[in-house]
């Protein structure tokens, strides 16, 4: 018996009180359900399952202008618990436990037949589906509904497997019933749950199609178009989506879900507009006023964004999203501060909370605000805090990069070193980026015949890696070594066509030596294509075109990338453009703040020292 689940002890346990029979629901209350241990598996690409609870879930999306239905309650039989039935259940969840599902399927699907009972029909179906057999779940769930022809559950199990088997005609022929017995306001949610099956048929068009017409005789009913917005948006049709949805707002002007199907039907403009429109007369519309603000966040409107977070906080102090998110926006207009104090009340509000929220994003963010101070103790005390990986934080490993970097730049490489070594990578991946990042690491700290050591190592274990050959093609370049370089950067460019990276090296490579300048354009060129605003690749078409002696152009694209990107050796090439078109006191000020920022950098002593200039 030390094979017996704990839910079919306790089903023994209370058999055996020596109280009055008991009722199979005694036993059927343990087991587990069709939500609970043991989920029901999805049996192929059709997805029955995720259908059905795609249905079961509609009502939940309606807001006070279509209220929800309650699930209307199933009439049992009073099943007794006899010494059979029990023996017989007992021994089909044994045999299920042991993994002899076959056993226990046709024993409670026959034990369902014999008493009628559809909660027994309904075990057998869970069995069945957590197999991924989806003949017997058919059989089992078919059952379920005769004996239960008012559980709502059992309907939408039973169309989910009408959508696998694109049988919308019966889809069709069910929700007719329930909309001709539907009574006031269960007729919305009724429509809703019509839509979103259909929704996962194959045939988006056919689907439609039999939407419109089970919806035509209920058209005069603004729910109807609801359903119908939200069909024509699945299949594409974003006039209809719109045109429906907006029927729906007319008579119900608070209806979220009419709202947020225009602004999903809509670009992301048009969408921004409708819902500020919204939010303006409904202002207490919380999802509402969340979706704008997210779509603010892409249209890189961020100060109005931080502006609706803000309000919502003010509405619900303790929102750990409206929280985090401010958190990151100011992170993002480089407010180290102000970002600071929301990441650390947003760990304050989790703990009061106790919440299980992961998070790793907060300690890491905190990390690189510490970084960015150069309280490189702290940055480490805060990636401290990140669950370990055999835990459920899949960033871990990532983060013990991190760590061994910040080892790196307090002058402790043989710290760095030996925490690379000591971790255990699972993923061909890991493997590659540990090497990297202990490549890194001695490069930085001016060993290079090590890195060079462990980069050769590395390619010959892996001897055709892309990112192994460009680092070591990176290295080759800071030791002059430009034939082998370039060798390697084009080998780079054979295996992985759109490395942008690659490309820009090579180019700028060329650029930078005043030589191949025609090859040097095109290849910049391409990695602009690959990756059109990487503040690197700004720089070197920036630096190509001041070769190329096309001042305006050069000009243009250094700004741009310093405005993406205010890097040292970015000032360093926009600076020279500058003093080239005379304007001498820019340029000055730039290499001084470039100077602040990177006071060893090495194009800005060699700009420097070549035209004969004194910060």
């Amino acid at each position: 018996m030390k094979t017996i689940s704990a839910s079919v002890t306790t089903s023994i346990v209370s058999a055996l009180r020596p109280a009055a029979f008991l009722t199979c629901a005694a036993v059927l209350s343990a087991c587990t359900s069709l939500s609970g241990n043991v989920p029901p598996t999805t049996v192929d690409a059709g997805h029955a399952s995720d259908a059905a609870q795609a249905a079961l879930a509609a009502d939940k999306d309606l807001n006070g202008s279509v209220p929800a239905v309650t699930e209307s309650k199933e009439k049992l039989p009073n099943t007794v618990l006899t010494e059979e039935l029990f023996y017989k259940i007992l021994t089909a969840e044994v045999a299920y436990q042991r993994g002899n599902w076959q056993a226990a399927y046709v024993t409670l699907l026959t034990t369902a037949q014999q008493t009628r009972d559809p909660r027994l029909a309904k075990r057998a179906a869970e069995i069945a589906l957590s197999v991924k057999q989806a003949g017997e779940a058919l059989g089992a769930i078919r059952l379920w509904r005769e004996l239960s022809p008012d559980s709502n559950e059992a309907t939408q199990y039973y169309l989910g497997f009408m959508v696998m088997n694109n049988n919308l005609a019966e889809i069709q022929s069910v929700f007719s019933e329930k909309l001709a017995s539907a009574e006031g306001k269960q007729f919305g949610v009724i429509m809703l749950q019509a839509q979103r099956l259909l929704a996962r048929a194959r045939d988006k068009n056919a689907a439609f199609d039999v939407l419109e017409e089970l919806l035509a005789p209920y058209k005069s009913m603004p729910e109807a178009h609801l359903a119908l917005a939200q069909g024509a948006y699945t299949k594409g049709d974003n006039q209809r989506a719109i045109l429906e949805a907006n029927v729906m707002l007319a008579a119900y002007p608070d209806s979220q879900l009419a709202i947020l199907t225009i602004a999903q039907a809509s670009s992301q403009v048009d969408a921004a507009q409708a819902l500020a429109g919204f939010i303006a007369k409904n202002p207490n519309a919380r999802d509402i006023r969340m979706a704008y603000a997210s779509i603010l966040i892409d249209l890189k409107q961020f100060d109005k964004a931080q502006d609706q977070f803000q309000l919502m906080l003010r509405d619900h102090p303790d929102d750990l999203n409206s929280i985090y998110t401010l958190g990151v926006l100011a992170l993002g207009k480089n407010q180290l501060q102000r970002s600071e104090e929301y990441f650390l009340r947003f760990l304050k509000t989790l703990d009061e909370k106790s919440e299980d929220r992961d998070a790793t994003s907060t300690y890491i963010n905190l990390a690189g605000i510490a970084v960015e101070r150069k309280d490189y103790k702290a940055a480490q005390e805060w990636l401290a805090k990140v669950e370990p990986y055999e835990g459920r934080n899949p960033a871990w490993f990532n983060v013990q990069l991190r760590r061994a970097s910040l080892y790196a730049k307090e002058q402790n490489t043989e710290e760095a070193v030996n925490l690379l070594h000591g971790l255990k990578p699972i993923a061909e991946n890991e493997q590659l980026l540990a090497l990297q990042t202990e490549a890194q690491i001695l490069r930085d700290a001016n060993l290079p015949e090590r890195a060079e050591k462990v980069l050769q190592d590395a390619l010959a274990a892996h001897p055709d890696s892309p990112d192994l050959m460009y680092d070591y093609a990176m290295l080759l370049e800071s030791q002059d070594r430009v034939l082998l370089m370039e060798t390697m950067l084009r080998r780079v460019i054979e295996l992985a066509p759109n490395s942008q990276h690659a490309y820009n090296a090579l180019g700028y490579s060329f650029a930078d030596r005043n030589i191949r300048l025609d090859e040097a354009l095109t290849l910049i060129e391409k990695a602009n294509q690959l990756a059109p605003d990487d503040p690197f690749i700004l720089d070197s078409l920036g630096w190509i075109k001041f070769r190329l002696e096309k001042f305006d152009e050069a000009e243009t694209y250094l700004r741009r990338a310093y405005e993406i990107r205010p890097d040292a050796d970015i000032a360093v090439h926009l600076g020279e453009v500058l003093w080239r078109a005379g304007s001498k006191d820019k340029a000055i000020k730039l290499w001084r703040d470039a100077r602040t920022k990177d006071p060893e950098n090495a194009a800005l002593k060699s700009t420097l020292g070549r035209l004969d200039v004194r910060l």
